[in-house]
């Protein structure tokens, strides 16, 4: 197991706590699905592409459910970042069918105000 990563078992469900870019395809085994709630929105841009690498090479490229913010980051500082949709094509397109499932307004907006929407997008390997 890698440093200070946990798992947490069930049927058919293993649940890895800890920091992904120490896991592994070997640790992992058959990767069937991400889902992908808080994860990229968390990471600044600089980090994002490699994350985005890490967790396709690690999952033997599953298909993902990933849950987005978009709105603009000058009004506030992140996390949680905007991630812009050209941005998921620009890490995820070569490998992925994109499809962008839902837009939502964030109710409130997001951090005291800030007009937000949330996307929530299916990535399928091609």
């Amino acid at each position: 197991m890698a440093p200070n990563m946990q798992c947490f078992k069930a049927k058919n469900l293993n649940i890895f706590v800890g920091d992904i870019f120490t896991l592994s395809r070997a640790l992992l085994g058959n990767v069937q699905a991400i889902y992908d709630r808080a994860a990229l929105v968390a990471l600044p841009p600089v980090m994002r592409a490699t994350y985005a690498e890490n967790l396709m090479d690690i999952s033997g490229k599953a298909e993902q459910l990933l849950v987005t913010l978009e709105y603009d980051q000058s009004c506030i500082a992140g996390p949680p970042f905007s991630v812009p949709r050209q941005d998921i094509h620009r890490y995820y397109g070569a490998e992925y069918a994109i499809n962008c499932l839902e837009s939502t307004a964030v109710t409130g907006g997001l951090k005291g105000g800030v007009p937000a929407t949330e996307n929530v997008w299916v990535l399928k390997p091609e």
